[in-house]
């Protein structure tokens, strides 16, 4: 085994030894990453290296020494003496392992569970599938020659009868076509009138009569049976007819796109201190992830509201902090405004906010949940975040959860510390997963 090998064995043994995917979301640093690619710390394992050996050389210089002054080295910083030098600054060396959006959301659902299936909306191609399907006119080279044959048997079996047998009932003494013809109906034997005028017109006379009833006739003749008779002597000839013909096309597939947008809404109130807002970026963070990895075009909006809300940049989603006081409805209304660059139609949509669960008296009720049903979505959620438990007048996600208990596209999740974290998601992607 090489050096290269032995590097690469040493990287497989660093993944092994990252940090677990719950672990990473509910304490690791989760700003590190960028959008698309999430970078989890592993635990450091030393790669092999040369070091090459000192030896004590005698002092400075080298070689025989002279008669003379003695020479001393100046002390270097560093060297053992009195003076131990300044604290060493500079920061241990990290090694993370890389994953994109759709690894991430991969073993999201491993660890959790889950089997989210994207759903396709914008139609972006059409092409052609397998020859499945059968129209009645088309071009030669399309013709279901298979199915025109299988008709064609299908008609031969239907038409087919043994000629000797009903020929030898034309035998019996005192009948005729007509007689034989209604016999040959009862026995639902397919013979036509003009068959059996010839067959009788060929009859020589002392062949009429050889039978004196067709009870005789029918005891001493014995009838073969149309599959019988195929096994024997093979079919001469199909009888193909236009009707029968089928050609086949191709399925048309249409291609669609699995587009989707996010909307985060974050109460960035008075209230909404540093553990609060650090409970939602724990939250909110693996989930942005989670579908940038699932859907083949993924878009986020951010809204910070207030009293007011307003769209705000990913980057200062999670640090805006207001004086004001808080009205949730705000923030629905302009996340109404934006979702109309994104047609239901055409893409699927997520609808998260989180908060204390503090809101203006009325405004949840009133405002919030009518605005929750007009705004069409795969899945709304709310998360509240309470480090240290309800608050007298937290009762927003009380108030969603209890109008919207048996409705399959609203989440509502409670995290007071980071370890309610995993569980809030697998909430919120477990809802969407059943819905």
């Amino acid at each position: 085994m090489g050096l290269r090998e032995d590097l690469e064995r040493y990287r497989e043994v660093g993944e092994q030894r990252r940090q677990d995917l719950s672990e990473f979301i509910q304490y690791g640093d989760l700003g590190s990453s960028r959008p698309d690619s999430v970078r989890i710390p592993i635990k450091i394992v030393d790669l092999p290296e040369f070091a090459y050996e000192q030896r004590d050389k005698g002092g400075v210089g080298q070689g025989d020494a002279e008669e003379g002054d003695p020479v001393e080295a100046e002390p270097q910083p560093g060297d053992d003496g009195d003076d131990d030098g300044d604290p060493g600054e500079e920061g241990g060396e990290h090694e993370y392992y890389e994953m994109d959006p759709e690894e991430f959301a991969q073993e999201l659902d491993e660890e959790l569970g889950l089997d989210l299936e994207p759903k396709g909306k914008k139609v972006i191609e059409e092409k052609e599938g397998d020859f499945t399907d059968i129209t009645r006119t088309g071009p030669t080279s399309t013709l279901d020659f298979e199915r025109l044959f299988k008709e064609g048997l299908k008609r031969k079996l239907a038409m087919d009868f043994d000629r000797d047998y009903v020929a030898e009932a034309l035998t019996v003494e005192g009948w005729g076509p007509a007689t034989v013809f209604e016999w040959a109906r009862d026995r639902h034997i397919p013979v036509s009138k003009a068959w059996l005028e010839d067959a009788y017109d060929l009859l020589d006379a002392d062949e009429k009569g050889t039978w004196t009833s067709i009870e005789e006739m029918e005891d001493n003749v014995e009838r073969q049976s149309t599959a019988h008779r195929i096994r024997q002597e093979g079919v001469d000839e199909i009888p193909f007819r236009r009707e029968d013909e089928r050609y086949r096309y191709p399925e048309i597939i249409e291609e669609r796109e699995k587009n989707v947008v996010v909307v985060n809404i974050r109460d960035v109130s008075g209230s909404m201190r540093q553990k609060k807002r650090e409970l939602v970026e724990r939250t909110f963070t693996p989930l942005d992830w989670y579908l940038q990895g699932k859907y083949d075009n993924a878009e986020f909006i951010y809204i910070a509201h207030d009293a007011d809300a307003w769209e705000v940049e990913r980057d200062d989603f999670f640090g805006i902090r207001s004086g004001g006081g808080t009205r949730i409805s705000s923030a629905y209304e302009l996340a109404a405004e934006l979702l109309e660059e994104y047609p239901w139609s055409e893409w699927n949509r997520y609808v998260f906010a989180a908060g204390d669960s503090e809101n203006s008296s009325n405004d949840t009720e009133e405002h919030v949940i009518p605005l929750m049903e007009q705004i069409p979505a795969n899945l709304h959620a709310y998360v509240e975040t309470q480090p240290s438990g309800n608050a007298i007048n937290a009762t927003h996600a009380e108030e969603v959860e209890r109008h919207f208990r048996s409705a399959g596209d609203v989440a509502v999740a409670y995290v007071s510390s980071p370890e309610d974290v995993v569980d809030a998601i697998y909430e919120i992607l477990s809802t969407e997963d059943g819905s």
